[in-house]
């Protein structure tokens, strides 16, 4: 059973049990709407009071689990964070959490993800801490990404919500992981003479869909065949979950001076122990012949060896496509061989870029 008088203390929170001193606050919670209590807790302020004697109790009470209040500086209630479906015999527990709204994006959750895991790792005999999270909720996917837990699995349709069924992400942390962040490449922007790369946001799938679904990109390409724009809102969205897995990171390329979507670049296939990536493109019809291909792929280059420490870029082309090699050759990459059948039965050019190419 855990500790009815757990006290863990963090940089900015005091995570602790709930109790009467908390009325006040549950009571104007709870007054508000606002949705980020445990489950079980009252939805109307005359059962606050019985819920903070009892209710938020009693998974403790069961073995099962405990709620916790996540406290500010000043004692004020900004949160909530539950360890339940606890399996003593196993050595397995969940963590779950939420943030009162107008605390959320201060990196509070995943303070105190942090602490309570190491917390009961400390001071219970539990190896594995599970934590889900929805796969479109990119804020909890990043507060399991930050606070170490490792992307185990995707749940198909695995919850229903009012709008639908949801797909599960489960992370899992053991005892003995490595309690820093999982690698992943850090959002941001480049520049280059005449380019802004930046992350991809949905006000770009009309361009992505258009640049996409042009007949020479289709024939070129490995893009899905009749591209529209929600295979692009799709592929957007995927982008950020893509890089929370340590897998890949994408950019578009806006002209500088019309803000335009020219290209969209992406780092793919990233191995973290050789330190080596695969680069793609895909350029937009009315900004082809430019050059602009060629010099986002060597800002990411550049990028990629002198901040992130990478060692090699891998770029492949189909043979059947001179202008995509074109790109490769301007941007000083070395053409190493053909790697046949590897697109659907087509070859594909192999080429390198390393780190001491760009010195």
């Amino acid at each position: 059973m855990f500790d009815p008088d757990v006290s863990i203390v963090t940089a900015r929170l005091t995570l602790r049990p709930f109790g009467p001193q908390d009325a006040a606050r549950i009571r104007s919670i709870v007054g508000s709407g606002v949705r980020f209590l445990p489950p079980g807790a009252p939805v109307h302020a005359s059962g606050v009071a019985e819920w903070l004697a009892r209710g938020v109790h009693e998974l403790r009470a069961s073995g099962q689990g405990i709620h916790l209040a996540m406290t500010d500086v000043d004692g004020v209630v900004v949160g909530a964070i539950s360890l339940f479906k606890t399996l003593w015999s196993a050595g397995t527990t969940e963590v779950g959490y939420g943030v009162h709204p107008l605390y959320r994006g201060r990196g509070l959750a995943t303070e105190a993800v942090r602490g309570l895991t190491e917390w009961v790792f400390a001071t219970t005999e539990l190896r594995r801490i599970d934590l889900t999270a929805n796969l479109d909720n990119a804020a909890s996917l990043r507060v399991a990404q930050k606070a170490g837990f490792t992307w185990e699995g995707v749940l198909r349709s695995a919850v229903m919500e009012d709008d639908g069924p949801h797909d599960l992400v489960v992370f899992g942390l053991l005892r003995g992981d490595g309690r820093g962040p999982a690698p992943t490449l850090p959002r941001t922007e480049l520049r280059t003479e005449r380019l802004l790369l930046r992350p991809l946001a949905l006000a770009d799938v009309p361009d992505l869909a258009a640049a996409a679904a042009d007949p020479l990109t289709q024939a070129r390409t490995g893009v899905p065949r009749g591209y529209t724009e929600e295979h692009a809102r799709a592929f957007i969205e995927s982008v950020e979950r893509m890089r929370l897995r340590g897998a890949g990171i994408a950019w578009a390329a806006v002209q500088l001076e019309s803000g335009r979507f020219a290209v969209n670049v992406d780092l793919r296939d990233l191995d973290w122990t050789n330190r080596t990536a695969e680069v793609g493109y895909m350029t937009a019809p009315w900004a082809r012949g430019r050059g602009y291909a060629g010099e986002a792929v060597l800002a990411v280059a550049r990028w990629l060896f002198e901040s992130q420490g990478f060692q090699r870029l891998q770029l492949r082309a189909a043979v059947g496509n001179p202008e995509s090699q074109r790109v490769a050759e301007k941007a000083g990459f070395t053409r190493e061989g053909v790697a046949r059948a590897s697109l659907a039965g087509e070859d594909l050019v192999v080429f390198s870029l390393i780190a001491s190419d760009l010195a």
